[in-house]
């Protein structure tokens, strides 16, 4: 059976339905959880998110994917009650990134002169993640990852970066579920350096491709012709700079359909459900199938096209291999 790792267990990939496949659930900048003035109570996270989830399932969502990795909030336990309440599937991820957010112990272990971790250590810390079940700190182990997850630095991938781009790929070819990163300052290089490692290139979603520098290099084309998906992933940020607006995310994806690579690509909004530590980013989960899909229909987008991007490509790319 072709199956999708979900906080409940392995669930057929026909039955994720629409996929929201680069959210955040429950986000924490690492160390928020002991600060003076920030309070996680875990009830009230619980009915914030089963509010939003429900709208996204009430919209016709089906899945949403918490793409942050392991040490970004995750609190699979929480995840795991939310789906059984709304019915909705969630897909958590292993993996961390970039280098500036790891924590002393997986940037400088305790050897003369302090080093970077090797990417087969990264490979072994992600693949347990999928093999063994995710890290309930200091407790348990518990259900399967779906995804390994890593970021590149802003300015450029680091030796540390480098590191945990070549351990998330080695993971996902010793597991079979998909890598999705985020680049640093040049995607296509950045890509490549997961590739390197052997990994087919359908097994890898790179995010962020509608930031404003990525637009203007035609970087979506060209990580589409290699083969790997272009994640679309901030749709309704409308007032950074640093992204295009919906207008153009429209006009992107409408071309990409137009030039043959509707069969790689993902459309997401980088939601976040629950923020502490940063600033809170109230977008539901659904926007993409509420508002940015008609906004496509009206760049030319066949409806064919669109349930493609929602439903089939997510599908492919989460099925474990």
């Amino acid at each position: 059976m072709n199956s999708v790792n979900t906080v409940l267990g392995p669930v057929p990939a026909e039955d994720l339905g629409v996929v929201a496949v680069h959210e955040a659930l429950l986000s924490v900048v690492p160390g928020a959880e002991h600060a003076y003035d920030i309070t996680i109570d875990r009830a009230e996270i619980f009915e914030i998110l089963a509010r939003k989830l429900t709208a996204f399932r009430a919209a016709g969502g089906g899945t949403v994917v918490d793409s942050t990795g392991m040490f970004h909030g995750r609190d699979v336990r929480l995840y795991e009650a939310l789906s059984r309440s709304t019915g909705v599937h969630i897909v958590a991820s292993t993996g961390m990134g970039p280098e500036e957010d790891l924590g002393g112990y997986f940037l400088t272990p305790q050897t003369d002169p302090p080093t970077p971790w090797p990417a087969e250590r990264f490979a072994d810390l992600f693949a347990m993640e999928v093999t063994e079940g995710m890290v309930v700190p200091r407790v348990e182990r518990r259900r399967a990852a779906g995804l390994v997850a890593t970021t590149a630095t802003r300015k450029g991938m680091t030796p540390t970066d480098e590191s945990l781009f070549r351990g998330a790929a080695r993971a996902a070819l010793a597991t079979g579920v998909p890598v999705s990163l985020r680049y640093g300052a040049d995607a296509p290089t950045d890509l490549q350096v997961v590739l390197d490692e052997g990994l087919p290139a359908d097994r890898v979603v790179v995010g962020d491709l509608d930031r404003t520098d990525a637009v203007t290099a035609g970087w979506p084309a060209a990580v589409a012709e290699s083969g790997a998906y272009v994640a679309i992933d901030h749709v309704g940020l409308n007032d950074d700079d640093a992204f295009v607006p919906d207008a153009d995310r429209a006009a992107l994806v409408a071309e990409l359909v137009r030039a043959g690579h509707g069969n790689r690509v993902l459309l997401s909004c980088n939601a976040i459900g629950v923020a502490k530590g940063r600033p809170a980013y109230e977008l539901p989960y659904a926007h993409v199938v509420t508002t940015f899909a008609p906004l496509l229909a009206a760049h030319g987008v066949a409806d064919e096209d669109i349930q493609r991007l929602l439903v089939a490509n997510p599908r492919d790319l989460l099925t474990a291999r």
